[in-house]
């Protein structure tokens, strides 16, 4: 048997070398090739489900209209689901949508809820995160030592730190040097230097993985590591990877000795787990070296295509003591995603006693992370810290602007208070709908002061907030109900970092290149202008 399996291996092994070399021939048309078949298998499960939803709710509203009784039924189900609705802890924003949706055309307002809206996760993912939960907190343990160094420099500050140790468990590290990266290829081509240093372990956790120009050198390295004798892991969404690898993508890289686990496998099935996704973008290395940031590994972020203009992303790597909380959400997604016991039984392997000293002195990290498993709204209150402790200015950079009333006050009340508020949006957008959605804001946030940039060169990506040059986030979380809400994200919390002040630097370019529009939105909007933005709204917890 044990023979049988390592021939296997070797003939796959050698058909992924042969697609290998082929590539290197011709890779665009590989990459196409393989995007071409996850386009379709995307949009033929797409297509699939929402018959499924559509064929299932018109045998409801036939048999409602027959049966009297049943559509008296199906009426108090409706009234139950929106007072459920209404009574759940969150935003107005994201309720009211719903119970439009469900009182009006109650059978497919249903459905659709079923399918997009329900919040968190189920109940046998929970209990996987919980318990993979209980065996790694022990390795994050909180560092009152810091916070309190932090307390005597900056109080309003170390109270927001203290907020995300003490509800979301991630503790704030000194001893750690950053780097910012203002563009992903930057990123991309250190990160391959620093794979090549991995003598222990390699995580990557990325929402969108494509498998093309800009994927091959990181996979050589994979590979050879994993030749070597090093664990090497990858976790992909299927969703942000539908359009780019195909299904054959884990069996090459198994064959190359890459362990691959997909997040959420999307089923054509209807199913009502398909809207929380992992949008985390994560490497590790060694325990010692992390990095994250707004880009995932495809062509779009490398500039080897550009059907949106310049592609501008940003992120982070970070060295030190706050890899820790890295390795800890690598690892909780990986053991989570499998339905079965936690398979890292020994999970102090992943948390070696690295003993670096950082060249940075006085500079505090904070890695963290938001989640649908609770009702805590990490990411959102990280944001609205941000804007509460400013003191002269707060700026934001985000590829969407979907938000809550109540996000939208804080901008309104940071700009009362004197502060300098900014958004820069992308100039050309990736999705028309969505555009449309975030440009809806901009009259309400332009007449209460917020000043609106239109990054003129392309699509910008960057999901960064810089304020008074003192602090700074850079992560995955956009400024929009998904990523707020519902997806697993990722973020990194700077403060006195040296790093802030290439942030800082990087925001100013982009101001230059941009175009602002705030004067533009802040006049007054014509009727039909203000009931088809009324109408996006409705739909924009869908997108």
């Amino acid at each position: 048997m044990r023979k049988e399996k390592e021939v296997y291996q070797s003939k796959v092994r050698k058909q992924s070398l042969d697609e290998s070399l082929k590539s290197k021939i011709n890779p665009k048309g590989k990459a196409n090739r393989n995007a071409q078949n996850s386009v379709n298998r995307i949009a033929s499960i797409a297509v699939f489900t929402f018959l499924q939803i559509f064929w299932l709710g018109v045998l409801l509203y036939e048999f409602s209209n027959y049966s009297m009784y049943f559509q008296f039924g199906f009426s108090i189900l409706s009234i139950i689901i929106v007072l459920t609705i209404y009574g759940r802890h969150t935003n107005s924003a994201n309720k009211m949508p719903w119970m439009i949706f469900i009182m009006f055309i109650p059978v497919f307002g249903i459905l659709l809820y079923l399918l997009m809206g329900r919040p968190g996760v189920t109940s046998g993912a929970r209990k996987r995160f919980e318990l993979i939960d209980s065996k790694i907190l022990p390795y994050m343990k909180p560092q009152p030592k810091n916070i309190h160094a932090l307390e005597v420099e900056n109080p309003y500050i170390a109270s927001r730190v203290r907020y995300v140790e003490k509800y979301g468990h991630f503790p704030l590290y000194t001893n750690t040097d950053v780097v910012y990266f203002d563009d992903a290829g930057k990123g991309i081509e250190d990160q391959i230097r620093e794979l090549k240093k991995a003598r222990s372990f390699i995580f990557l956790e990325y929402y969108a993985i494509q498998d093309s120009e800009t994927f091959e050198p990181i996979k050589e390295v994979l590979a050879q590591k994993a030749e070597e004798g090093l664990e090497v892991r990858v976790i992909y969404d299927d969703i942000g990877s539908g359009g780019f690898i195909n299904s054959g993508f884990i069996k090459r890289m198994e064959a190359l000795g890459i362990k691959c686990r997909v997040f959420n496998h999307v089923s054509p099935f209807f199913q009502v787990i398909m809207n929380n996704r992992d949008h985390r973008k994560i490497t590790v290395i060694d325990g010692r070296v992390g990095f994250t940031g707004g880009y995932n590994i495809a062509d779009l972020y490398t500039h080897r295509i550009e059907p949106h203009g310049f592609w501008k992303d940003s992120g982070v790597k970070i060295t030190g003591d706050g890899v820790v909380t890295l390795t800890a959400l690598f690892l909780e997604m990986w053991n989570a995603v499998k339905a079965n016991d936690i398979d890292d039984n020994d999970l102090s392997i992943f948390f070696p006693k690295v003993f670096y000293t950082a060249v940075e002195k006085g500079g505090f990290v904070q890695p963290f992370a938001d989640t649908p498993l609770d009702e805590e709204l990490l990411g959102e209150n990280v944001y609205m810290g941000m804007l509460q402790t400013a003191r002269k200015y707060c700026w934001f950079v985000t590829p969407y602007l979907v938000i809550t009333d109540e996000l939208c006050r804080e901008f309104e009340i940071a700009v009362k208070r004197g502060i300098d508020v900014r958004i820069i949006t992308p100039g050309i957008p990736d999705k028309k709908v969505v555009y449309a959605i975030t440009r809806s804001y901009y009259n309400e946030l332009a007449r209460n002061g917020v000043r609106i940039f239109e990054y003129t060169p392309g699509f910008c990506h960057a999901k960064m907030c810089i304020a008074d040059g003192q602090c700074a986030t850079v992560g995955t979380l956009n400024l929009d109900f998904r990523s707020l809400y519902l997806h697993f994200e990722d973020g990194v919390y700077l403060y006195n970092c040296k790093a802030i002040k290439d942030i800082e630097d990087d925001f100013k370019k982009m101001f230059e290149v941009s175009t602002e529009v705030t004067d533009k939105y802040h006049s007054h909007r014509s009727v039909p202008l203000r009931i088809s933005q009324c109408a996006l709204r409705i739909v924009a917890p869908l997108v």
